[in-house]
């Protein structure tokens, strides 16, 4: 049987928190219909960030009510606090709300004060808080950043990252992410990992999420799936990065690309269920929205190279 993945396709809220200039409520909402047409199952739509920190996301409420909702398509919306869990109560209670919450740690307390404006302890009862608001009306995808090392502090602790996972599956989140927020993962490091947590907790939903900062993000990601993960994070054109008034990152620090991720897993035979020429067309529209070329190699190339 043909092996597959899952890819979840990023550009709209991690991508887009990178960027200074705020993009229109109605291009994102175009945006976020093209990625379904090309078969994305898993898409992440905006986030209930305060748009004093995050102003790109000023109009989530907006964007989830004007997508388009079709059967086996789940839109995730990001929540730093109980607060933002609130916000996406209200919001599916008006019948536009998202299928999936993001809620977040960082694997490090330098980063957690940075990114979230607490320490990790702190984070923590606030993530048991939202998960009992969110009263199970939400697939609910715990993400662990800087999971592989900290722009603040260096290497981080396999070990604090495996406490993390366990405490998210004790909470009964659906899946964990693990963020390699600022490039650093290697191969050897990401199987590494990957394999002890899945020894840990067979069967349990782990999802890969790399930067391309080091220019390592789909060799990573191939680590990745050779050690058993099936689930992606991606972004069109490569965006993405640290939110536009938060510092942390320096470089590229842009996601895994996922025209190039989806490239290269077809080619190894495992299916993605992403449809190349509506790939491309939603490659081209991203580009036109902020107005530059991105990073895609494939998007250069072609999308259907000669057989090998």
């Amino acid at each position: 049987m043909t092996d597959m993945v899952t890819i979840c396709e990023c550009f709209a809220r991690d991508g887009l928190q990178h960027e200074p200039t705020f993009v229109p409520t109605a291009d994102k909402i175009a945006l976020l219909d093209s990625f379904a047409d090309a078969g994305f199952r898993r898409i992440e739509a905006t986030s209930y960030s305060h748009p004093k920190w995050v102003p790109a996301f000023a109009d989530a409420r907006e964007v989830l009510e004007g997508v388009s909702r079709r059967p086996g398509v789940a839109f995730k919306a990001t929540c730093p606090n109980p607060r933002a869990v609130e916000r996406a109560l209200a919001d599916l209670d008006r019948g536009a709300g998202a299928e999936e919450l993001s809620l977040l740690v960082s694997a490090s307390e330098s980063h957690t004060r940075k990114n979230l404006r607490s320490t990790r302890a702190q984070q923590w009862e606030r993530v048991e808080e939202m998960t009992a608001l969110a009263g199970g009306r939400f697939r609910l995808v715990g993400v662990v950043s800087v999971a592989f090392g900290c722009p603040f502090e260096g290497r981080v602790d396999p070990g604090r990252v495996a406490e993390d996972v366990a405490r998210f599956v004790e909470l009964g989140a659906d899946a964990v992410t693990l963020g390699d927020t600022t490039g650093v993962a290697t191969p050897r490091s990401v199987a590494s990992l990957f394999d002890r947590l899945d020894r840990a907790h067979p069967g349990f939903a782990l999802i890969a999420h790399f930067h391309n900062t080091r220019g390592t993000a789909v060799a990573n990601a191939v680590a990745a799936l050779e050690a058993g993960c099936r689930h992606f994070d991606s972004a069109l054109g490569g965006v993405g990065g640290h939110p536009s008034k938060i510092g942390y990152g320096a470089g590229l620090t842009g996601n895994v690309c996922t025209e190039d991720l989806v490239s290269l897993f077809e080619s190894m035979g495992v299916d993605t269920g992403i449809d190349p020429d509506a790939l491309a067309t939603a490659s081209r529209a991203c580009e036109a929205a902020l107005g530059r070329p991105l990073h895609s190699m494939v998007a250069r190339a072609g999308f259907r190279p000669a057989a090998a």
